[in-house]
Order: structure tokens, then C-alpha cells, then sequence
């Protein structure tokens, strides 16, 4: 995904959504079952304590007798980490009634680190216990036999607390994994919803820029409902465009008839007198012709540049006028050499590459001793961003006589020719660097490595 793209915005958006969430679950989650197996974990012991108060009570009316085991193999295995104790209070002769699992250790109280007893009068404490062993002791005071046999107890049961931490240790392990592979699975499938969501833009894109290099005139393509309206518009704003430019067209060739017809008939009338009010006449109706000519070409330009989609191969332009001016100046026996690379495009109409090069070719073979050359080179946009525009270099070099410092800095004139003895009109370099503004490009003159003239044209790449 491109930096700053909407597919990136929206894959982040979902990321930070996600990656904010799980934790919180996770701790909501953990947090309940921490809260269930503490509270599973006392109730055990309280079920415990309860049985061994019952049992103890139910053997003699002048005292506790020792409880059984009901089955229970954990208050019979040493050091189980499952005790109990009845400690007798009051200061009257008993003994300690213990489980076989303390093995002769002696069991923490509450009581006896200042913990308080709850409404049911049990006092719970979190204390050490046997063999280093962290335990969990829940502690009632009860009173058995009665009269003067009566005598209180300090009834214990203590569970060993790592049951509980390994088994939270083991869901927490658990629940991580389980939250971590449900979040990869959701920014995949974010990945893929972003991806699936966006593609028919992407379609759009390709599209467009098939209209833009001139292999489709249309946005074709069924695309979901959302998208569609701007299919519409966007296919409407081609047709427009492509309206406009031929009404663009007309116009100016009427225009053009419509001015040269007038011009022409003072040009008719005034050549047969040599009045100096005919002599005017001709002047300015040839300013004026030459101004018409040069603002329709540039009107006519102007409306083929406009067209979208418009895009030439370069090479096959080259070759074809090399050939044609190969013949044509034949008896020169000139060398042409032309080295373009394959796929340089020209981001415009072919009538106007081959004009421009025409021109150029042209000029270059009439002045050229031996040789012409051509080479061309394409600067693609920066950053591989299309819409940015690359530009392509079209140099045409020969070893005639060239310009002088002096010629080749003074702008390029219509009909202006620097040399009376060579044929043509002197449009040539003209129309060149008229086409080349219209296309926002650039046309130069400068010194070729073979002393002659190096025209150097820079015009819109095709991409």
C-alpha cells in the first residue's frame, strides 16, 4: 500500500481499532476468570472447613474427635499442599488435632496475624505455609461439647494457592495466543476487506490510464453501484471534451476560409496598381495573412493537443521519415543513424511528432556534408508517478556548417531564413518551436559534437 492512500487509512484505521481492543478483552476476560477461580477456590475450602467442623462435632458431646477423611487422599498425602488443624483455645489441656498431610508442621492462623472474620465468622488469610509453600487458610472459631466440657477450637483449612496461579498462569498463556491469533486473523481479513472493497478503484485507475496512453476512449467495465454515477460522469466529461474539440476544429477552418477568401481579393486588386495606397495595401494584407496563418496553426494545434488519449510511437515516426528523406535526398548519398529506444511514446497527435520531425529532418539533410543523426531518450516522472508527467528529449544532428554563437541565441522567427541560397519557406524551425510550446515543451539550438547544428526538442512522454 502507498503512503497517504486511502487503502492505507483505512488498513491502519482497523489496525489501531484492533490492536486497542484486545488487550481490553483480554483483560475483562482474564480479569472474570481470575474472579471465578478465586471464588470456586474458596468455596472449595469452605466446603472443607464445614465438613471438618461436622465430622469432628459428630463423635462425642464433650469434644472434638478427629475428623475422617471422607475419601479425600489429598489431607492424607505429606505435604499435599491440602491441610487442616484444630488447635484448642481457652487455655484448657488438648491436643492439636492435625492432618496427616502437615506431617508434624504447624499450620498459620489468621487469628493469629490480626485478620478480622467476615459476617459468617471465618477468617480468610493468604499466609506461608509448610515446606515453603504459599497457602490460602480459612479459620473459624467453634465451640464443642457443652457445660463444663465445652472448649473452643480454632478450626483450619488451608489450600495451596500455586493450584490457583498455575491454573490462571495456563488460561492467560492461552488466552494471549488465542487473542494474538484472533488479531492477525482480523487484520488479514481487514487486509482483504480493504483490498476487495478498493479494487474497483484500482480498475478505474488502470482505466484511466489506458485513456490517458490512447489504448481506450471510454471508462468501460461494470463496477459496483457507489462507483457507477462517476463512470458516468467521467465517460460524459470524455465525450464533452471530444465535442468541444471537433466544434474547435470547425471553427477554426471556417475562420480560416472566412479570412483568407477577403485577403486574398485585396491582394488581387491592389497587385495591379502601383499607387502607394496599393503599395500599402499589399503590406498590411500580408502582415495580415501571415498573423491569420500563424494564430490559426497555433488555434489548430491547440485543439489536436487537447484530445485525450492522444499518444504516438516515436520510433516508427523516425523511421518512416528517415526512409522518405533518404529518397528524396538521395543524390546526397547522406548517412542517418537514429537510435531510439523501444517504447519511447510521444504524449500527443502523430501529424504533429511528424511535422516537428519533418521539419527537422528536413532542414538537417539540406545542410548536412554526410551525415544526419537522431536520438532520443525518455526521462520518466519522478517518484514513478504518472500523473506527474515525464518528458521525452528528441536531439536531430548534423555535420553541415551549423549556426554561429550569435545565430543560435537570436529567437526563432517566422519566415525568417538564414540562408537565401538553401530552398524553402523558413517556417521550418518556426512550426517546430510553435508545436513544442503548445505541448508545453521546449525547442533549442546548439553546437553538435560533429560542428553542425544540434536541434534539441523536449516534448511530453507518454507513460
Amino acid at each position: 500500500m502507498k503512503p497517504n492512500s486511502l487503502a492505507l487509512r483505512l488498513f491502519l484505521t482497523a489496525a489501531a481499532w484492533v490492536l486497542s481492543i484486545m488487550p481490553v478483552a483480554g483483560y475483562i476476560i482474564y480479569a472474570r476468570y481470575h474472579h471465578e477461580m478465586v471464588t470456586a477456590f474458596d468455596a472449595r475450602i469452605s466446603l472443607f472447613l464445614a465438613v471438618v467442623i461436622n465430622d469432628a462435632e459428630q463423635g462425642s458431646e464433650e469434644g472434638p474427635t478427629e475428623p475422617d477423611y471422607w475419601g479425600e487422599g489429598l489431607f492424607v498425602q505429606v505435604h499435599s499442599g491440602w491441610y487442616w488443624q484444630m488447635k484448642p483455645l481457652d487455655g484448657k489441656p488438648a491436643e492439636i488435632m492435625q492432618s496427616r498431610s502437615l506431617a508434624g508442621d504447624y499450620l498459620p492462623l489468621p487469628s493469629e496475624n490480626d485478620v478480622e472474620p467476615n459476617e459468617k465468622e471465618v477468617r480468610w488469610a493468604n499466609l506461608p505455609g509448610p515446606a515453603e509453600q504459599a497457602v490460602r487458610v480459612a479459620e473459624m472459631i467453634y465451640q464443642f461439647g457443652t457445660g463444663k466440657s465445652a472448649q473452643r477450637y480454632s478450626v483450619a483449612v488451608a489450600g495451596r494457592l500455586s493450584e490457583v496461579e498455575d491454573n490462571l498462569a495456563a488460561f492467560r498463556s492461552q488466552l494471549i495466543q488465542a487473542l494474538a491469533l484472533a488479531g492477525v486473523g482480523l487484520l488479514a481479513a481487514t487486509l482483504f476487506q480493504v483490498r476487495f472493497g478498493l479494487f474497483p478503484l484500482t480498475r478505474m485507475e488502470r482505466a484511466l490510464a489506458a485513456i490517458r496512453s490512447g489504448e481506450a476512449s471510454r471508462l468501460e467495465g461494470q463496477l459496483p453501484s457507489e462507483v457507477r454515477p462517476l463512470q458516468q460522469e467521467l465517460n460524459a466529461l470524455l465525450k464533452s471534451n471530444q465535442e468541444i474539440v471537433e466544434r474547435a476544429r470547425t471553427h477554426v477552418g471556417n475562420l480560416a476560409h472566412a479570412l483568407k477568401t477577403p485577403l486574398a481579393v485585396l491582394l488581387n486588386e491592389a497587385s495591379g496598381d502601383d499607387s502607394p495606397l496599393a503599395r500599402k495595401v499589399i503590406e498590411q494584407a500580408d502582415t495580415m495573412t501571415a498573423q491569420v496563418s500563424l494564430y490559426l496553426d497555433r488555434a489548430r494545434m491547440a485543439a489536436r493537443i487537447g484530445v485525450i488519449g492522444s499518444v504516438t510511437e516515436v520510433g516508427p515516426v523516425t523511421e518512416s521519415l528517415v526512409r522518405a528523406l533518404g529518397r528524396l535526398y538521395r543524390d546526397k548519398d547522406l548517412s542517418y543513424t537514429v537510435d531510439c529506444p523501444p517504447g519511447a511514446r510521444f504524449k500527443g497527435e502523430r501529424q504533429d511528432l511528424e511535422e516537428m520531425l519533418g521539419n527537422l529532418l528536413d532542414n538537417a539533410s539540406k545542410w548536412a556534408h554526410s551525415s544526419v543523426s537522431v536520438a532520443v531518450s525518455a526521462l520518466p516522472p519522478a517518484n514513478g508517478d504518472a500523473a506527474a508527467g515525464g518528458w521525452l528529449h528528441i536531439h536531430v544532428d548534423d555535420d553541415g556548417p551549423g549556426l554561429t554563437a550569435d545565430q543560435r541565441a537570436e529567437p526563432i522567427a517566422r519566415g525568417r531564413r538564414l540562408d537565401e541560397t538553401k530552398p524553402g519557406s523558413g517556417l521550418g524551425h518556426s512550426i517546430v518551436a510553435d508545436l513544442a510550446y503548445c505541448y508545453s515543451g521546449k525547442f533549442e539550438l546548439d553546437r553538435s559534437e560533429t560542428g553542425g547544428l544540434s536541434a534539441r526538442l523536449t516534448l511530453p512522454l507518454a507513460v
